[in-house]
């Protein structure tokens, strides 16, 4: 009779354990979406040149490092942009992004293909990208992206 019972008691166990990554896995799955729609946005945002929309993607302690390696701020970035030493044509995604979550923080990667420039220099080719997203109470905001110039072989 014991072994019935603890078998019933690991059976609720280990079905509880399930249902809890099937939970997680779902409310991973909705965050992943989440980044993705928010990394769209934050792609027009550049494109269009929108500084309000930038301004609320981007955390205040926000740090972008460039092609060519330099460091920037969002002040550094916004003030870049009302200049015109940001001014990007386009940007096209070259391969799947992957989006991975951990929590309320978020990393995706990807390699794209820009033209334009930042911080008054030509920035066209591809580009391996990482961004580094946290969500807060306003939503997803960026707090760190780095492009690194892909090599022609």
């Amino acid at each position: 009779m014991k072994h019935i019972v603890y078998a019933a008691i690991l059976t609720v166990a280990l079905l509880s354990v399930g249902r809890q990554q099937s939970v997680a896995q779902g409310a991973d799955t909705a965050a992943e979406q989440e980044v993705r729609q928010t990394i769209e946005k934050y792609r027009t945002a550049l494109l269009q040149k929108d500084a309000a929309t930038l301004e609320r993607i981007w955390a205040d302690d926000y740090t972008f490092t460039n092609g060519a390696g330099e460091i920037h701020s969002k002040a550094d970035r916004l003030a870049n942009l009302k200049y015109g030493a940001t001014s990007l044509d386009s940007i096209s995604e070259e391969e799947d992004m992957k989006v991975r979550i951990h929590g309320n923080v978020a990393v995706a990667n990807s390699r794209v293909t820009i033209k334009g420039q930042y911080s008054g220099k030509q920035t066209s080719g591809q580009y391996r990208t990482i961004h580094v997203w946290v969500k807060g109470a306003t939503g997803w905001q960026l707090v760190a992206n780095q492009l690194t110039p892909v090599m022609a072989k």
